[in-house]
């Protein structure tokens, strides 16, 4: 059976972003195992000073879902003070990949659990899913489920039915014994009452031309700057005409292989922070 996969979840899968370890990490995450057939190792460095999270690094073992989910994670992370890190939801990262299959949601489940280990163990603390598992009455044993991870997950994702519990957390996927637990535990999380629905939040401010251009060097200058030196490259800003930005990359950048990548990356930063709208243009050197 093949997955309909996105251009984006391809493209992270062939060409995975940050693999590998951060040396000397201030928060490691650990999550799944390889005998249920997923693992993930997140490590992140953290500026001290700021909160902030300044390398993020992924090693798992897993399918092409698993690792584009790990690869686009550490990249949403990156630059984000840990609260701010912490407001990703699996739904987040399926949704930065253009969509998961829903039989591979478990993949965005396990990398937000990574990130709140990770996070939790810079601070000394334990994560949700350490409580779940020291205190947890273990459903799946083919995957090791506990019935307060299937709670959480049912709950954060609104799930319905049994293959959606099996679909985000792999419980059920096995021998099928606890099928019936599982159905009795979302019957329970259904007649729940129903979380207060949140106020709308008002509609963002139009920027005026000068806040735009303001904004968009502060991002260049901050954001993004700052990650391209390290590898020897830099940028230069040509011109900003409404919400289309043009930009030249040089040093290192200029002519590099990755520099299709690299201007998609910079597109996403400004359309993420400064405006949705925003067309990046890369002009060549010379």
């Amino acid at each position: 059976m093949g997955w309909d996969y996105t251009e984006k979840v391809k493209d992270h899968f062939l060409h995975p972003r940050n693999v590998g370890r951060v040396e000397n990490p201030d928060g490691v995450g650990e999550v799944g195992s390889i005998a249920c057939g997923d693992a993930l190792t997140l490590t992140i460095k953290v500026d001290k000073a700021a909160d902030r999270i300044e390398e993020a690094k992924f090693q798992t073992f897993g399918c092409g879902s698993a690792i584009a989910s790990s690869s686009v994670l550490t990249e949403m992370i990156k630059g984000k003070t840990l609260d701010e890190a912490l407001k990703i939801t699996n739904q987040d990262i399926a949704d930065f990949l253009g969509g998961l299959p829903k039989e591979k949601m478990h993949c965005s489940v396990m990398g937000r659990e990574a990130l709140e280990a990770a996070v939790a163990n810079y601070r000394g603390q334990k994560s949700p899913k350490d409580h779940e598992e020291e205190g947890g009455r273990m459903v799946c044993f083919c995957f090791g489920v506990t019935e307060e991870k299937i709670r959480r997950v049912a709950r954060e994702n609104r799930l319905e039915t049994v293959e959606d519990v099996t679909n985000y957390t792999k419980a059920g996927g096995g021998c099928g014994s606890c099928l019936d637990e599982i159905e009795r535990i979302l019957e329970e999380v259904r007649a729940e009452a129903p979380p207060e629905k949140p106020k709308a939040a008002p509609a963002p401010r139009k920027l005026t031309n000068i806040q735009r251009i303001a904004l968009v060097n502060e991002v260049l200058d901050q954001e993004v700057r700052p990650q391209l030196q390290k590898d020897g490259g830099d940028l230069e800003l040509i011109d900003i005409d409404g919400t289309r930005v043009t930009i030249r990359l040089v040093a290192h950048c200029s002519g590099c292989r990755a520099a299709g990548l690299t201007s998609i990356w910079i597109q996403e930063k400004l359309r993420e922070i400064v405006d949705p709208a925003i067309v990046l243009e890369v002009e060549e050197e010379g």
